[in-house]
């Protein structure tokens, strides 16, 4: 497989026609080989318009939806970020190509040691990974100048918008199991102003501030 051929394709056909115009974000993607972070037996299908598996139920999400969410972040290279859900490792890698310093939280160690061996190979040195409950965000590092939440929240953590400096940004999926709206949120004097994108469909947000384990049952 020709995947820098692919990559390309990617960014042309996917992300610049659907309005991914931050040209920090486009080189990001560019750069980052996506393939690494997927199934082996997935690899052939990494730069398709949609999301794959990558286990324990979680996927690698569609990479217009990566670069959207990045985006809307509006990073400018100096960010301290908190990513709620590591997942995979792409979206983590992308925002390391883009800010000072991630801190990265999983829920699922065999998903969290995955994408850390895979981070480590690829050499990237601003990124510190926990396992646990994301929706308790990581008050150790905090405040954040920005969040992204990979998954699926019922409504906004309070703990991640206690987390976020005022005039941060959040970005957070907010809506039910099946679908939800894909949020921007922006701290302004302690309370959040909020705007949405567009549709969205995440796997759930499981924790103490999000969906009960149950969920992934139904």
């Amino acid at each position: 497989m020709n995947y820098d051929r692919l990559r390309e394709e990617m960014v042309r056909e996917q992300l610049i026609p659907r309005g991914i115009e931050d040209e920090r974000v486009l080189v990001s993607f560019r750069k980052v080989k996506r393939e690494v972070f997927v199934p082996a037996e997935l690899r052939e299908d990494a730069y398709g318009d949609f999301p794959l598996s990558i286990g324990e139920g979680q996927t690698i999400s569609q990479p217009y939806m990566v670069a959207l969410m990045t985006q809307c972040l509006e990073l400018t290279g100096n960010e301290k970020v908190l990513e709620i859900g590591t997942g995979s490792g792409y979206q983590t890698a992308i925002l390391a190509e883009l800010s000072k310093q991630v801190y990265s939280i999983e829920r699922i160690r065999t998903l969290a040691r995955r994408a850390e061996e895979i981070l480590e190979k690829l050499n990237y040195t601003n990124i510190k990974i926990l396992v646990g409950d994301g929706t308790l965000g990581w008050k150790e590092f905090s405040p954040y100048d920005r969040i992204l939440v990979t998954a699926a929240a019922e409504e906004i953590p309070s703990p991640a918008m206690d987390q976020l400096k005022e005039k941060g940004i959040m970005v957070i999926p907010v809506g039910s199991i099946y679908s939800q709206d894909l949020k921007v949120i922006k701290k302004e004097k302690g309370r959040p102003k909020v705007k949405t994108v567009e549709r969205c469909v995440f796997v759930p947000l499981i924790g103490k501030y999000g969906w009960d384990e149950s969920v992934r049952g139904e």
